[in-house]
């Protein structure tokens, strides 16, 4: 029967071996649905563990073999990651860290390497006996981080950003959640036991599962990073105003708006996502109009009053909440990802009317993705103008206000509250 550390390791197999992203691996895992809620968030909390500390971990594997596994071996390169995150990083202690990946080992291969996992483990415990800070990077933050990824973003942000960044990947993002406009929030922070956030939204720190906290079976808030509810207030008072939400699933920018009295229209392209769509809009108790489509290709009956783009992205300004990620990425997919974003803009062009407004959002930290975007469209000749943003319009968030009048947030800012998603929009009239 498997337990948590057994699911957790068939889970890195999905993400590391396989390529899956951890959302689809967690939902998809046979057995996690077996696991009772404490389980089910060891499981999910070792995972994280293991691909927030990935560079540490690897680190201290490669010192502690004499050779690398051999490929056919990575179950247990799995099971040995888990088996480090727990003694180095997560403070399980150590006779239950080690006893338990043997447990997994010996049931893999006949238990062929039992007895590498156990060495290699005890081998660190001993150290850790001696070094109390045994395996801990000295610079974490850019140890963790791919390559490629960190000169990226010192190229973009500079070295003392690039390494914030990084390290506001590493901890666990607080849970942020939207209240509906007519919830008091002075009110609604004080039975949540949260603190209220510049942009209106509420965030809270302690534990408890989603469903079972006070307001979820009412509807009157839904889970929506800070950052992320910030490109739907971008387009102002939309009373009464027909709105398209493009690429739209899990829903959140929808509820925003269909909250502020809009007509929406919610687009995506992906039927299975846009379930939790339509059972947010259940619950909250708000209208949304729900198509499946191809946004490239489909258009309106008549043009809009305005259209918010929450384009398709590589998602490395989500790292914090999925720190799966990195391990995923490609510079090659961050080219391919361009293409299609300038697609869906030009398709938001024609969706909305003469005077109407588009707001392109990205939550990617990559240059080409949001600045560039938007600069490559107005260059080359599109019928639009960009609306720049007012910093004192956006109390609390004016270092996220770019001089050009855009919207860039980062993982770092607001640190010391818990930070951020990593976001770039912009706000554009059509001409």
């Amino acid at each position: 029967m498997a337990d948590a550390r057994d699911i957790a390791c068939r889970l890195l197999d999905a993400v590391l071996t396989e390529g899956v992203p951890l959302d689809s691996a967690l939902s998809g895992q046979d057995g996690m649905d077996r696991l009772d809620p404490r389980d089910r968030g060891q499981a999910r909390r070792i995972v994280t563990g293991v691909l927030r500390h990935l560079g540490e971990i690897d680190a201290i594997l490669k010192d502690q073999l004499d050779r690398p596994l051999p490929a056919r071996y990575a179950r247990m390169r799995n099971v040995l990651r888990v088996g480090i995150a727990e003694l180095v990083f997560l403070g399980t202690p150590p006779h239950a860290a080690v006893d338990a990946a043997v447990k997994i080992a010996a049931r893999y291969r006949r238990g062929a390497l039992k007895g590498l996992v156990n060495a290699v483990l005890r081998g660190i415990t001993r150290a850790q006996g001696d070094d109390p800070g045994f395996g801990h990077a000295a610079d974490p933050a850019r140890t963790n981080t791919p390559g490629w990824l960190f000169q990226r973003w010192e190229a973009a942000y500079g070295a003392e950003t690039a390494a914030a960044i990084a390290t506001a990947h590493m901890a666990e993002p607080p849970l942020d959640l939207t209240l509906k406009r007519a919830a008091n929030p002075q009110v609604w922070a004080a039975r949540l036991d949260a603190t209220l956030l510049p942009g209106g939204g509420l965030r809270r720190t302690g534990g408890g599962r989603v469903p079972e906290l006070l307001g979820y079976d009412d509807g009157i808030w839904w889970v929506q990073d800070a950052a992320a509810a910030l490109p739907a207030q971008m387009l102002g008072d939309v009373a009464g105003q027909s709105v398209i939400d493009l690429c739209a699933a899990p829903g959140g920018k929808t509820l925003q708006l269909a909250d502020a009295g809009a007509r929406v229209t919610a687009l995506d392209i992906a039927d299975s996502r846009l379930g939790a769509l339509q059972e947010n809009l259940g619950r909250t108790g708000l209208v949304a109009e729900i198509v499946c489509a191809d946004a490239t290709k489909w258009r309106p009956e008549s043009p809009v009053d305005a259209v918010l783009l929450d384009a398709s992205c590589s998602a490395t300004g989500t790292i914090r909440r999925h720190p799966d990620i990195p391990h995923r990425r490609t510079a090659k997919d961050i080219a391919n990802i361009c293409a299609i974003q300038a697609r869906l803009l030009a398709a938001a062009m024609e969706m909305v009317r003469p005077g109407g407004v588009i707001v392109y959002a990205v939550c990617s930290l990559e240059p080409e993705e949001g600045p560039g975007q938007v600069a490559a469209l107005i260059e080359g000749g599109a019928p639009v103008t960009l609306d720049p943003l007012d910093p004192a319009d956006w109390p609390g968030l004016e270092a996220a206000i770019t001089p050009n009048g855009t919207l860039r947030t980062l993982p770092c800012h607001g640190a010391e509250r818990g930070g951020m998603d990593g976001f770039f929009a912009a706000r554009l009239v059509r001409t």
